[in-house]
C-alpha cells in the first residue's frame, strides 16, 4: 500500500528526498469517489510516465463545490484509501482548492499526468505547468466511463 501524507510539509520533504534519490515524479490528481475502469487505467498510465506517482484527491467540499452537492458518495480518507491500494500509486495527498496549481508547485513534478480530454486550451493548470516547466502527459482511455454515469445507472435499478 502506499503512503499517505495529508501534511504537505512533509509531502515536499518526501518528494525532494526522492528527487534527490534520482527519482522522477509524476503528479495525477481526482475525485476518485466511484472507482470504475477509467480510473485503473489513468492510474497505471500515469505511473507509467515516471517513478514515483503522487495522486492528489480532492476533498469533500471540493468535491461539493464544483460536481454536485450531494457528492461524493464516499468521505475524503476512504477515497485516499482506496488510491492507496493501488499499486501503482506511491503517494496519495489532498487539497481542498479549485484547482491544484499550489500542489503543483509544491510538489513539482516532472510531469502532471491527465485524461485525454485535457488540452493546453482547457486544462485550468496549464499556465502553471508551463511556467514550472512541468510536462502535461495525457494518459487513460477516453472519457467513457465517469462515475456520475454509474450513479446515474445505479439509480435506475
Amino acid at each position: 500500500m502506499s503512503v499517505i501524507i495529508t501534511d504537505h510539509s512533509r509531502l515536499k520533504r518526501e518528494v525532494d528526498a526522492l528527487r534527490g534519490a534520482g527519482k522522477s515524479i509524476v503528479f495525477a490528481n481526482g475525485a476518485f469517489d466511484v472507482i470504475h475502469v477509467g480510473h485503473v487505467r489513468y492510474l497505471q498510465g500515469a505511473a507509467a510516465e515516471g517513478d514515483v506517482l503522487v495522486v492528489a484527491v480532492n476533498s469533500d467540499e471540493s468535491i461539493r463545490r464544483y460536481k454536485d452537492p450531494t457528492r461524493p458518495l464516499q468521505p475524503l480518507a476512504e477515497r485516499m484509501e482506496i488510491v492507496a491500494a493501488f499499486a501503482c500509486v506511491d503517494i496519495v495527498t489532498c487539497f481542498d482548492d479549485p484547482t491544484c496549481d499550489a500542489l503543483l508547485a509544491l510538489v513539482r513534478p516532472g510531469v502532471h499526468a491527465k485524461g485525454p480530454e485535457y488540452t493546453p486550451d482547457n486544462l485550468p493548470e496549464f499556465p502553471t505547468l508551463r511556467r514550472l516547466g512541468i510536462r502535461l502527459a495525457n494518459v487513460g482511455d477516453p472519457k467513457n466511463h465517469s462515475s456520475t454515469e454509474l450513479i446515474r445507472k445505479m439509480g435506475t435499478h
